[in-house]
């Protein structure tokens, strides 16, 4: 990641950076140059050179999440009616994806996966101000921030998945539900997703591109963020040298800090957040460092309880969260919220982890891409709920005896292949399932109802079958990782997912199928991080 973020810094030198579409770092109400079109950088400009910007994280969802820590102990009840009235509602999904909610675990657990999104609207005065792009006023927002909160079924951990908003990705068909209009299917920057029907769209594009099933959503702008961040209070960050986060052609965020660790608070911790030229090497890589650092801070102080010993605090912060947050229906009053607030409330710091997702140049660079392997493996591990930071306990590695001979065992196969974006491969099912006779699994039959499902999977009713399943899991030359009980299943099933769309080989045996480590291209932060201090461009210092 450092040769890359180098790479773009030597093209901010050929080219001058004129101010991206949806966002600057000036100071707010500062004015600054023109933007263009949505998702593309004015003068010709490689889109990827910004490929930060869906890094800023933190700026408004770090807010958020600490909203949700705070609202167990808020008690959320202080005049109910008024709090819920505050919050807006909006669909949750507008595609028509066929991914399914994720199979409860042995002890009847859950994941849970929450899309906190950032939206650069100034569809008000304030948001202006805040955000400058004056002319920017009338257009559809973008979704500036998106990131992917996964807590685990057993609420031992939490990993946060950020991804650049430049990102080249396929958004599926959206249907707006306020006025009917279909947005058709197009490639396009990740961030523009906003633009088609709303957060809804934003929703589905990740379901599609993850294949990781999304249970709320959560949307904050402008003036969102200086009102979340003064109710909250102040949060510790560090800086390794005096910081100015200002040039003579009026870049910068405003940011000024002496070396040292500073509570920020307010406006100053928009400018932190929202600082790129003054860190590291000016891209927006040093950007989202800062904002993860931020986050972990903030987390870090909530969870010590410094606001939950003054009610009027609590009411300031839970006044300023309704207000500001946009929410799915599943979300849509306090008493969700304050359960929400519960669950995340049980995750321990240091089992916190914060990544990017890996990321690439695309062949033209004006954009970016998901890291062919990395990226995927990143989603996979959500998909299985397996913790970022490597620290899950990890299981007796048994295997059961089948149970019966080949012959004698029921297989459902089931074709899991109805990507929105891909579309469907007719016949998968029929295809496995005369392999599986093939291989001496004469009862094995196919399921014609079409399903989406990222990973192939053998899922079996109860203990007792285990044994079987793995068998199966291992004719096909699958991971034991693909073998997964199950209490929707009458027998051992084999849903064929969209990574094995062609053949009767399975694309991904061997050892990297069972893999559960994070990329290194991942960047990972950990929440309980207590040293972790900003490197100052030396530029941009005083």
């Amino acid at each position: 990641m450092r040769q890359s973020s180098v790479r773009g810094e030597r093209r901010r030198q050929a080219v001058p950076e004129p101010r991206s579409t949806g966002e600057d770092d000036s100071p707010p109400g500062a004015e600054g140059p023109a933007s263009d079109d949505a998702g593309r950088r004015g003068g010709g400009k490689p889109l990827a050179a910004k490929r930060g910007r869906g890094l800023r994280v933190v700026r408004w969802s770090a807010l958020t999440l600490a909203v949700l820590i705070l609202g167990a102990a808020a008690g959320g009840y202080l005049y109910y009616n008024h709090l819920n009235g505050n919050l807006r509602k909006e669909a949750l999904d507008l595609g028509d994806s066929k991914l399914g909610k994720p199979e409860p675990n042995a002890a009847g657990q859950t994941p849970l996966n929450i899309l906190l999104i950032g939206s650069d609207s100034r569809n008000t005065a304030e948001n202006v101000k805040l955000g400058g792009a004056k002319q920017d006023a009338d257009r559809k927002p973008l979704a500036d921030v998106q990131m992917l909160v996964h807590v685990s079924a057993d609420r031992s951990n939490m990993s946060v998945v950020s991804i650049p908003r430049d990102t080249r990705v396929t958004i599926p068909r959206c249907t707006d539900p306020k006025d009917g209009r279909v947005y058709p299917k197009t490639e396009a920057a990740i961030n523009q997703s906003l633009q088609h029907g709303g957060p809804g769209c934003t929703v589905a594009t990740w379901k599609e591109l993850t294949g990781i099933y999304i249970d709320h959503f959560m949307m904050i702008d402008f003036s969102g963020v200086v009102s979340m961040a003064d109710a909250v209070g102040g949060v510790p960050v560090c800086v390794k040298a005096n910081v100015y986060s200002h040039d003579s052609k009026g870049h910068g965020s405003g940011l000024r800090l002496t070396k040292g660790t500073h509570s920020v608070k307010g406006i100053q911790a928009l400018q932190w957040l929202r600082t790129r030229y003054g860190f590291e090497d000016n891209t927006d890589i040093g950007r989202a460092k800062a904002q993860h650092m931020y986050m972990s801070s903030m987390i870090r102080q909530l969870k010590k309880g410094t606001k939950l010993s003054d009610p009027g605090k609590l009411m300031d912060l839970a006044e300023a969260a309704t207000d500001a947050l946009t929410v799915d229906h599943g979300l849509g009053d306090v008493k969700k919220l304050y359960n929400l607030g519960n669950d995340l409330k049980r995750v321990p710091t240091e089992r916190t982890t914060m990544v990017t997702m890996p990321w690439q140049y695309s062949a033209d660079e004006q954009f970016v891409e998901p890291k062919p392997g990395d990226a995927e493996q990143t989603f996979a591990l959500l998909r299985n709920d397996t913790a970022l930071d490597g620290k899950d306990k990890k299981k007796p590695d048994k295997t059961p005896a089948p149970t019966a001979p080949k012959g004698e065992v029921p297989v459902v196969v089931q074709n899991g292949t109805a990507s929105m974006v891909y579309g469907p491969v007719s016949g998968r099912a029929r295809v496995i399932t005369n392999e599986l006779m093939r291989l001496g699994y004469t009862k094995a039959t196919p399921n014609t109802v079409l399903i989406s499902q990222a990973d192939t999977t053998v899922a079996y009713p109860s203990e007792a079958e285990q044994g079987d399943a793995l068998a199966v899991a291992k004719a096909l030359g699958l991971p034991k990782t693909a073998v997964k009980s199950s209490k929707s299943v009458q027998d051992v099933t084999v849903v064929v997912g969209n990574d094995w769309r062609a053949g009767t080989t399975y694309p991904k045996a061997g050892p990297a199928a069972d893999d559960d480590k994070t990329p290194e291209s991942a960047d990972a932060l950990n929440g309980e991080d207590k040293k972790a201090c900003m490197a100052v461009n030396p530029n941009y210092t005083f």
